[in-house]
């Protein structure tokens, strides 16, 4: 089976990059390092400009992008490597449209090594996670094989972009939670795979943007789950699929694994999965009621409570998944 195709910020920006390094348009990478107060965007995000005022992604809202492809074009930058203040003061912030006298500190460098792009962005279709290690002082970057780490993180030894596949959300059923589920995810920049073995549910999926496959769940989560970026719901209320999928995916690496159900059938589900041998330590990283309590009664209240909790995890905005299951149970 063919993979479906890498869609995110990251994967459009590193192209970007690479596409203008190669047409000799002199690329440089910006990266938002800190802010302070009210910023527009968080620590890590990306944006790529080229001297003739191309560019890709975004650091602000808008007018900090504008002042930066201007000092970039004109050399008022410098040499590169460089740190770049906005918002240092009252006036500045207003200025460059930074709320509530917020503040952004940016990592300015240049982008030459046609290699490592390439690299990159192989690991990102090939559903691997790189870090990607700058020096600001030198410039000096390298790579290196990630883990379930911290997307950006930076300190004094360095600043560290984790890059590669895209969040990936396995949605076992394709029925009518799903479909709102699905269209939600997408907004969210996920790769939705839905797997239903059932052919009543799989020939009538109709979701522009997701990918079906009709094969068994434990399957599906071996197939195409496991790194540190995937997500696993359990959303068909049969337990012949359901504890299939969850069985697997518990003792897997992906980020959260949620099924859909009441708090009795749901405490029945752990009986099963006990019954099955799975360890306790696992089972509690199961979200069970699946998303937070927000008195969700309708198919797209549900899929909102769901793809909060799993944002709000996501951003570390959330207990951990044992302080909830067990609240769940």
């Amino acid at each position: 089976m063919t993979e479906p195709r890498i869609c995110s910020d990251d994967y459009g920006i590193l192209t970007s990059a690479r596409d203008w390094l190669a047409a000799g348009r002199e690329p440089a990478l910006v990266t938002v390092l800190k802010t302070w107060g009210s910023s527009p965007r968080p620590p890590g995000s990306l944006l790529v400009m080229c001297r003739d005022a191309g560019h890709a992604g975004s650091v602000s809202g808008g007018c900090v992008e504008a002042d930066l492809l201007e000092r970039y074009r004109s050399g008022e930058l410098g040499e590169l490597p460089t740190r770049v203040d906005y918002g240092v003061n009252r006036e500045e912030a207003t200025r460059f449209g930074l709320p509530c006298g917020g503040r952004l500190e940016l990592l300015v460098e240049a982008l030459t090594d046609a290699a490592q792009l390439d690299e990159l962005l192989a690991a990102m279709d090939a559903h691997r996670l790189l870090a990607r290690e700058v020096d600001p002082a030198s410039g000096r970057v390298r790579l290196r094989p990630a883990g379930p780490e911290p997307t950006f993180a930076c300190g004094e030894s360095g600043v560290t972009r984790v890059f590669g596949p895209a969040w990936r959300m396995l949605l076992i059923g394709a029925g009518h939670l799903s479909q709102y589920v699905s269209r939600l995810a997408l907004m969210l920049d996920f790769d939705v795979i839905v797997c239903d073995p059932r052919e009543e549910y799989a020939r009538d999926w109709q979701v522009p943007g997701t990918r079906l496959v009709t094969l068994m769940p434990d399957d599906a989560v071996a197939a195409y789950t496991g790194h540190p970026r995937s997500i696993v719901l359990a959303l068909t209320h049969d337990p012949k699929l359901d504890d299939l999928a969850l069985l697997d995916a518990l003792v897997s690496d992906a980020f959260y694994v949620g099924a859909i159900g009441s708090r009795r059938n749901c405490e029945l589900r752990r009986r099963r999965l006990r019954d099955m041998g799975l360890p306790e330590s696992q089972l509690q990283r199961l979200y069970a009621p699946v998303g937070l309590p927000i008195g969700s009664h309708t198919p797209p209240e549900i899929a909102v409570s769901i793809l909060a909790e799993i944002t709000a995890l996501r951003n570390a905005a959330a207990p951990s998944a044992g302080a909830r299951s067990i609240t769940a149970a």
